[in-house]
């Protein structure tokens, strides 16, 4: 296995595993917790919209369908939290497929397939919203029973370090896509569909594949965020909050790449918080925060954080000085 790009996945890893040895502070855990479900649900987005070029406007669809099917699972059924997660992620990857599969059955690119997830992600909220097996309005609410089975823990950090791992396993998976032959197929479509397709390319099952991938992660964001708060609804599964989370962060971060997601994800709700510290507790100051910030990487850093950080790094290379004719 070709091991490139794998040593600043280790690192940041390291690093965040670390944060609860130093910290003590529940809100600061609290924090990290939520900006690594966030950064999870940004690398779902990240394979499918940023290395494969296709936008979606609709990711709560698949963020929704995890949280709803391990609550209904938990709360219905009795099933055991643990397996309630893997066929939570399962149910969000089938969504996924379906979804993708009329999608670019149909030959939907560009906004008019953003439009169309987005057009599927309200359908589903709506469906929640009145169905009474999901618990309506009303939503549904898991017991607290603390315990490793139930996926509760008391400690914060212990938490803090299963989303961790989620993430990890994002980011490994993402790089592995990244070197092989299937991440080249992906970019080969995003560049230029037909010429993807007249070097052999089998376009649709290639982003079939992109979308099954980046649903299923999505969705184990969305259990996660139903195991830490115990509850969800329709507005927080399918809301489109979580949608325009999951496209900012690699925006911000670094479309397309690795890293993007968690550096973005960290960069918007660290400037969020940093700015409620300063200016106190004034309703959707870290919603400007964020359109700011936005609107500075798309006008002067397109590549996000990392890719401004990368051409920086290019320019301070020294350029060999050229040497004489003759000099060997």
């Amino acid at each position: 296995m070709n091991g490139r790009g794998y040593l600043p996945i280790a690192l940041v890893l390291a690093a965040l595993a670390a944060v609860p040895f130093f910290v003590a502070s529940n809100a600061t855990l609290n924090f990290i917790v939520f900006v690594l479900i966030i950064a999870l649900t940004a690398q779902g987005w990240n394979l499918l919209g940023g290395v494969g070029g296709q936008s979606s406007f609709g990711h709560a669809a698949f963020f929704g369908t995890g949280a709803y099917a391990s609550a209904i699972l938990q709360a219905r059924f009795g099933v055991n939290a643990w397996a309630a997660l893997g066929l939570a992620i399962a149910f969000g990857a089938v969504v996924g497929w379906i979804i993708g599969y009329l999608s670019f059955r149909a030959g939907l690119r560009g906004s008019y397939f953003a439009l169309v997830t987005l057009a599927f992600a309200e359908v589903l909220r709506i469906l929640a919203n009145a169905a009474g097996f999901t618990g309506g309005a009303a939503g549904l609410l898991l017991k607290l029973d603390i315990g490793f089975w139930n996926l509760q823990f008391s400690s914060r950090a212990a938490f803090l370090w299963l989303a961790l791992g989620f993430v990890g396993i994002g980011l490994v998976l993402s790089q592995w896509i990244a070197n092989s032959r299937f991440g080249a197929q992906l970019v080969a479509v995003r560049e230029n569909e037909d010429a993807a397709r007249a070097l052999g390319v089998d376009v649709l099952a290639v982003k079939l594949k992109a979308i099954t991938v980046s649903a299923a992660l999505t969705a184990a964001a969305g259990c996660l965020y139903l195991q830490y708060f115990l509850y969800i609804d329709s507005q927080i599964a399918y809301g489109l909050w979580i949608s325009v989370e999951a496209l900012l962060a690699p925006m911000v971060g670094g479309r397309g790449l690795v890293l993007g997601p968690i550096i973005g994800a960290f960069t918007l709700h660290g400037l969020g918080e940093a700015t409620k510290l300063l200016a106190g507790r004034v309703p959707g100051v870290d919603l400007m925060v964020y359109g700011a910030v936005l609107i500075l990487v798309i006008a002067f850093a397109p590549g996000g954080v990392l890719g401004l950080l990368q051409k920086l790094g290019l320019r301070r290379k020294p350029v060999p000085a050229p040497q004489p004719e003759g000099v060997a």
